[in-house]
């Protein structure tokens, strides 16, 4: 069936499931961008010139606010999906270590992607005064004790600074004794039992640089959530400042609810979800519409990846099926990187993923993204979904599993899509 120019890429697709299989269908309007100028008295020239060498000549409205907030206090950010967080705690940390040659910063990650994707944003910033490096499992330790030498922002994660920093704070004195930033990104992750440890090794870190004459200053981000302050202060102990009115433009949206059909009116049997995935994933690929497909589980993963694979190569499209990867934890870091690598650059057209690759990392513009099952907190499934559009009109889809959460969802909309 031919698609009409003037149509978005993935609606043969819906057309073709509005028949039994599309719930509910809803969009979410664009937003216009809120500029600020760069401050350009208040920043170091070598910060400026680093700025101007990524192309950063403006500011979103809640980045300026950000920069202004984190210099008064310790300060969470709670903005959109791609809406510049990362330029938003970089800014006052960079500046100080501009200013400061003798400054440490600690960036913490809950994935070690996104450190790596961090990572290689700072390196493109060229700036001479800026010396990050990685410090995690996959570190090689004869570089580690050069690193604790040398490295004025040192990207980590809980876990390490856990089992690898605060025991052997000996080594890492110089690094505590002129630590001047700790940046906690995506701090909507850590929620629950989860959420309670981190906060306890903050609370470690915190009293450790006291120890060795320092109170560094906490910036935090988060997805949207409802409680932003009560969380940052759960985790830090601290009183800390909201930044959330959100000046990044932000493209339009189509949101789709998928139920697979019913096998077994008795029982109330679907169609595997698996197999549903599968499905949609190989026709938006046909139709060359890049995604992302989202599943927690990580042999689902495998299946889903397979079951497109043979789906494309029935339909004698074995040409797209080699473009078609999953992503998940236990691949070696070198895996990861190229995958990430290859979808930024295109020679991908879809991945499916756990939620390794949910959070903020860079894998450029997507016109599709896919939930498989509900991810157990709303917050992820914007994360998930803020993954499309990003350059354009994008497509969200929630594919709704057997699970009674995801049925009552399928039932009552409304709840789901407010």
């Amino acid at each position: 069936m031919p698609v009409a120019r003037d149509q978005a890429p993935w609606e043969r697709v819906l057309e073709w499931g509005r028949e039994e299989r599309v719930v509910a269908e809803s969009r979410e309007g664009a937003h216009r961008a809120e500029t600020a100028p760069l401050p350009v008295e208040d920043l170091h020239p070598a910060l400026l010139a680093a700025l101007d060498n990524i192309g950063i000549d403006a500011l979103y409205s809640h980045q300026a606010e950000a920069l202004e907030s984190a210099r008064e206090g310790h300060t969470i950010v709670t903005t959109g999906t791609a809406s510049g967080k990362s330029l938003a705690f970089n800014l006052p940390v960079l500046d100080t270590l501009a200013t400061d040659n003798r400054a440490r910063a600690l960036y913490l990650y809950p994935t070690k992607a996104l450190a790596q994707d961090q990572a290689r944003a700072l390196h493109k910033m060229r700036a001479p005064f800026l010396r990050p490096a990685i410090y995690d499992g996959d570190t090689p330790k004869e570089e580690r004790r050069g690193i604790r030498a040398r490295s004025n922002l040192i990207l980590t994660n809980p876990d390490m600074l856990h089992v690898g920093v605060l025991p052997n704070h000996q080594a890492w004195g110089d690094v505590l004794a002129n630590l001047a930033w700790i940046v906690v990104d995506e701090a909507h992750v850590y929620r629950g039992v989860f959420g309670s440890h981190v906060g306890n090794v903050l609370r470690r870190l915190r009293r450790m640089a006291n120890a060795y004459g320092t109170e560094p200053r906490f910036m935090l981000t988060s997805a949207t959530i409802a409680n932003p302050v009560d969380l940052a202060e759960r985790l830090t102990g601290l009183d800390v400042r909201l930044v959330d009115r959100d000046g990044a433009p932000r493209a339009g949206r189509k949101v789709v609810m998928w139920n697979p059909p019913l096998v077994d009116e008795r029982s109330g049997k679907r169609g595997s979800v698996l197999g549903e995935a599968a499905d949609l994933l190989a026709e938006l690929v046909q139709d060359e519409v890049r995604c992302i497909c989202f599943l927690k589980s990580r042999r689902g993963v495998e299946l889903i990846q397979r079951f497109t694979r043979l789906r494309l190569e029935d339909a004698g499209r074995p040409d797209l099926a080699e473009r078609i990867a999953p992503y998940r934890a236990g691949y070696t870091p070198q895996q990861r990187r190229d995958i990430e690598r290859q979808l930024s650059e295109g020679e991908l057209l879809a991945v499916v993923a756990t939620d390794a690759l949910e959070l903020g990392i860079d894998i450029g513009g997507l016109d599709a993204a896919i939930c498989v099952t509900f991810p157990g907190t709303v917050a992820s499934l914007r994360q998930m979904w803020g993954r499309a559009g990003r350059r354009g009109t994008g497509l969200a889809l929630y594919v709704a599993g057997d699970d009674a959460l995801d049925q009552f969802f399928c039932r009552h909309p409304e709840e789901f899509l407010d």
